[in-house]
């Protein structure tokens, strides 16, 4: 019995040990796989990443045309507000290849590779600058776009873009069989070309403040790109530079460690400031769009934040209570990163909803009235017309009254005209005259003006044929007829 029991705890204890067994496989072969499926170090080619890089970073001939026409695509994409266009010239762009060399001679203590890609990233964006500045000067058609506006305040989405593109870029460098892929990716995420652009435009408008964001921007990137450089090499454990001097490879190894933290210190504090920038700029926007916007009883015209002064200012249309600043207030502390912010708040008293009614009922009010001035003078036009038809009717029909022998004068003129298209002018009057001083007889005489161009031996027999035609209609005994000049 007792061996029985015995062999029993023996078969329980080789099961657990049976189970611990597989687990701890189980673990390793969990682990082998992580470890084989995120390591790269054994699919790298230090001698051919070291080449390709240094081959990159020469600037000159043909690199030189191609960085300028690079810089026309992307001020013709940024003056555009094309966002394809400016993705084309991040592609062209020949800019990365000092970033990484100075990254790469960081890394691996070669301070004539830093000298070369210094030099060069130097006079890259001096060339850059200055074609940029010269397309936004002459160029008649430049104006602010969002195209533009996106390369002037850099956040903390920047830093991170430029520090990951950096390492997806190395990685990808430092593999055997570089992916071409990748290299445009990054290229494209890193955006170098644009900030440098916008830089150029800055300068070419006065705009200094748009110069210096987009400056700030492109030294994030080319901080953050050299910074991965630098981590990938050192993680894939690159081999350093050699010196036949030990005193020479000592004193090149100080210089390059006293750059490098250089380059460290101000990377991790933009990265810093950026964040605590980036906190305050994401909490503002939730205040107003959360406490502000989506009140129905305010009535936002435009906010602004100033970070100097830790100030938030609101403009509102209306009048703004006391009780509302006070909640606006209260609500503000809810807010870690902007809860030390001061509110100025500012209400237009005379355009309150209740007033703005009132203007608009007294517009309408005003509309009607000149519509009613419109249409009561429109009827006196047409009463004054009527008048003036009556009272050249009557005139015409005293005169028919008067004597028989007078006809409308406005019919003759119009029938002469008709019959005689040469005619400019006509007139007509009953002229009293005496020959002998004592007998005084009424002549009527017709004046007529004839078209200058119209030669008198045309005009004579016209005048005979008007001549008979007017004694006819006006039935006159005699009449004669006067030439106007």
């Amino acid at each position: 019995m007792e061996e029985d029991i015995q062999k029993s705890t023996n078969s329980k204890e080789n099961s657990k040990q049976n189970v611990q067994k597989d687990a701890i496989g189980l673990f390793e072969s969990v682990k082998q796989f992580i470890v084989e499926l995120f390591d790269f170090r054994d699919d790298t080619d230090h001698e051919a990443t070291i080449e390709a890089i240094k081959a990159d970073i020469p600037f000159k001939g043909a690199t030189a045309w191609i960085l300028i026409f690079a810089v026309f695509v992307a001020s013709i994409g940024l003056n555009a507000n094309s966002t394809a266009v400016v993705i084309g010239a991040m592609l062209i762009s020949p800019l990365m290849g000092p970033i990484l060399g100075i990254g790469m001679s960081l890394a691996l203590n070669d301070i004539n590779t830093f000298k070369k890609s210094l030099i060069n990233l130097g006079t890259m964006i001096g060339l850059s600058l200055f074609a940029s500045f010269l397309f936004f000067y002459f160029f008649p058609l430049s104006e602010d776009n969002s195209e533009l506006l996106g390369r002037v305040s850099p956040d903390i989405r920047d830093v991170l873009i430029a520090f990951f593109g950096g390492l997806a870029l190395m990685v990808a460098r430092t593999k055997k069989g570089t992916i071409a892929s990748v290299i445009f990716g990054v290229a494209i995420a890193t955006a170098l070309m644009p900030p440098l652009c916008t830089a150029g435009y800055g300068l070419a408008k006065g705009n200094f403040s748009y110069f210096i964001g987009a400056m700030y921007l492109f030294t994030i990137n080319t901080i953050f790109i050299a910074l991965a450089t630098f981590l990938v090499l050192k993680l894939l454990r690159f081999p350093m530079h050699k010196y036949a001097n030990a005193a020479k490879r000592k004193r090149y190894s100080t210089i390059v460690s006293v750059v490098g933290l250089a380059v460290m210190i101000p990377a991790i504090w933009t990265f810093f400031n950026i964040l605590e920038e980036s906190g305050y700029q994401r909490d503002y926007n939730t205040f107003i769009e959360k406490e502000v916007s989506s009140n129905d009883d305010l009535w936002l015209q435009k906010h602004k934040m100033f970070m100097d002064e830790k100030k938030i200012s609101l403009f509102f249309n209306g009048e703004i209570t006391d009780a509302t600043i006070s909640d606006l207030n209260n609500e503000l502390k809810a807010y870690e990163n902007i809860r030390g912010f001061s509110l100025d708040i500012n209400g237009n008293k005379t355009r309150s909803s209740d007033k703005l009614s009132e203007s608009l009922d007294r517009a309408y009010i005003q509309i009607d009235e000149k519509d009613n001035i419109i249409s009561g003078l429109q009827n006196q036009i047409t009463t004054l017309q009527e008048n003036i038809f009556a009272l050249n009717t009557r005139i015409e029909q005293d005169a028919l009254n008067k004597n028989q022998k007078i006809v409308a004068f406005s019919r003759i003129s119009k029938d002469a005209k008709i019959r005689y298209v040469n005619i400019e002018a006509i007139g007509f009057a009953s002229v009293l005259s005496s020959k002998d001083f004592i007998k005084i007889d009424t002549i009527p005489i017709a004046t007529i003006k004839w078209n200058v161009k119209l030669p008198d031996s045309i005009i004579a027999p016209k005048e005979r044929e008007l001549r008979a035609w007017l004694q006819k209609e006006m039935q006159l005994d005699t009449l004669f007829i006067k030439r106007e000049k």
